[in-house]
């Protein structure tokens, strides 16, 4: 969907018709320069000034009916008594802003009277303007700086993704084939809270019907896949039989996920009923092109995987479901191997994934083919959301993504090396404090405050581990919240 971002500037007529002219004639001067601006990655469509408490419900309707509405922005040039939002703010549902910045950089000196006081405070009318959205408990984000910085137009850009992370969120589908892996806790979770409080719909479909549509998936549709794998991928395999039933699982998946709609979906290798591999490379190829996935049956990564995904369209950094794997324990040289099984993006890699057919160990069933890879370098985080009962966490982490202090020949599946902030100990612990899973999303692409506005706008508890976190500090926060979100 083509989403927008919609511009609402506050006013009144106290000021006369003249002023209303001049600010709405700097409305769409910012708006045509935030809309050329590369920073940021939607369309915003100027609504116009709102003078009186009918504009400002009528274009709250409006936002919350159009489907393409991903937030609304608002900003202050002159003084908008803060009463007259009241009946509208109370009813819109759509992912706020509140801008506080002002047309002009500099004050006019030599020039300056009270007609330019008048038109130009917006260091009054924001103030007024945030009265009312803390008095009514709104969700909502504040960016204050110069329209024209490119720090200021980066930070709307960011929450512009966050917003669209939100909208998406509110109407994500979850195929679950199977249940998940038995006797494991952090996989389960209650979906209806779930789908109330993060709008995800999670229902689990038969293995059997699965089996049947690839049963049904033709020679032709094979070879078509087969010939999509050698343009994006290097053969390192004479198995070439695993590589076709892989393309045929992911014929019959990709073709379950667009009948139903569904943005993201699970399977465990305990529950292969009728298969004769575990999804891997056509899992892997998957992700790639943008579905969400969460392996033994783990829906809550799956979901957050299509939520980063959509938050990300656009940039290249790549993202994955991943597992804390093992440790490296030097001391001084600290680090965590992520990897999975199989089923990591090729997004992450740092250098053009192979394919690759050996044995799984466990499932019971035939060796998968799977793409294996490096993940690239760079700055990245990991996110994570747990149910804790009646209410979710979301755990966001910094870390540094490195180049393996050496080769792993026999290492069969993808994996990625990271150092965590602020250092291994305490990052460890930190995340197992908060109850973070094993399970996670790596993205190269976003940060923490893109997580945390999302969070914000959800309504979730919101944990980010970073190179400033202590132990001692994280045990009271987590305290705090408890009473805050509830137990």
């Amino acid at each position: 969907m083509a989403y927008k971002f919609w511009f609402v500037v506050g006013s009144q007529h106290l000021y006369g018709p003249e002023v209303l002219k001049e600010v709405a004639a700097h409305a769409k001067i910012m708006t045509d320069g935030f809309n050329a601006d590369k920073s940021i990655p939607f369309d915003i469509v100027l609504k116009g000034v709102v003078t009186t408490p009918e504009e400002v419900k009528d274009v709250c309707i409006a936002a919350n009916g159009d489907a393409e509405c991903a937030g609304v922005i608002t900003w202050m040039h002159t003084f908008s008594p803060s009463k007259m939002w009241i009946s509208g703010l109370t009813i819109l549902n759509k992912p706020y802003l509140h801008l506080n910045t002002q047309f002009n950089r500099d004050l006019p000196f030599a020039t300056i009277d009270m007609n330019f006081m008048n038109t130009n405070q917006s260091a009054h009318g924001d103030r007024e303007h945030g009265f009312i959205t803390a008095r009514l408990r709104m969700k909502r984000k504040v960016i204050c700086g110069y329209w024209e910085d490119e720090t200021f137009r980066s930070r709307i850009g960011g929450w512009m993704r966050s917003a669209v992370g939100a909208i998406f969120s509110r109407s994500l589908k979850v195929m679950r084939l199977g249940d998940n892996m038995r006797y494991v806790a952090v996989t389960e979770g209650d979906k209806v809270q779930a789908e109330k409080d993060l709008g995800w719909s999670v229902n689990t479909y038969g293995v059997g019907g699965f089996v049947e549509r690839v049963n049904a998936v033709t020679n032709d549709e094979i070879d078509a896949k087969i010939e999509e794998y050698r343009s994006k991928y290097e053969f390192n395999t004479e198995n070439i039989n695993a590589v076709r039933y892989q393309a045929k699982l992911e014929v019959a998946l990709e073709s379950m996920l667009a009948e139903g709609g569904f943005n993201a979906y699970t399977d465990t290798f305990e529950d292969l009923y009728g298969l004769e591999q575990l999804p891997g490379l056509a899992t892997q190829n998957l992700m790639g092109k943008g579905y969400g996935f969460g392996a033994e049956g783990d829906w809550k990564t799956a979901a957050l995987g299509a939520v980063v995904g959509a938050m990300s369209k656009g940039l290249g950094g790549g993202y994955s479901f991943i597992e804390d794997y093992t440790y490296h324990f030097e001391p001084g040289n600290e680090a965590v191997l992520g990897a999975h099984m199989l089923e990591v993006s090729p997004t992450i890699a740092a250098d053009n994934p192979k394919i690759e057919v050996h044995p799984l160990g466990i499932g019971g069933k035939s060796d998968p083919a799977r793409l294996v890879f490096e993940g690239k370098e760079g700055d990245a985080i990991l996110v994570t959301i747990i149910d804790m009962g009646g209410r979710f966490r979301m755990v966001a982490h910094d870390v540094r993504a490195i180049k393996p202090m050496e080769k792993m020949p026999r290492l069969p599946v993808a994996s990625v090396m990271w150092r965590p902030e602020p250092d291994m100990i305490t990052a460890n612990e930190a995340w197992i404090l908060c109850g973070g899973m094993h399970h996670s999303i790596i993205s190269y692409d976003l940060t923490a405050e893109h997580m945390r506005d999302f969070a914000e706008i959800m309504g979730i508890e919101f944990i980010h581990i970073n190179k400033h976190t202590t132990i001692h500090e994280l045990r009271d926060k987590l305290a705090i919240g408890d009473y805050v979100w509830g137990r």
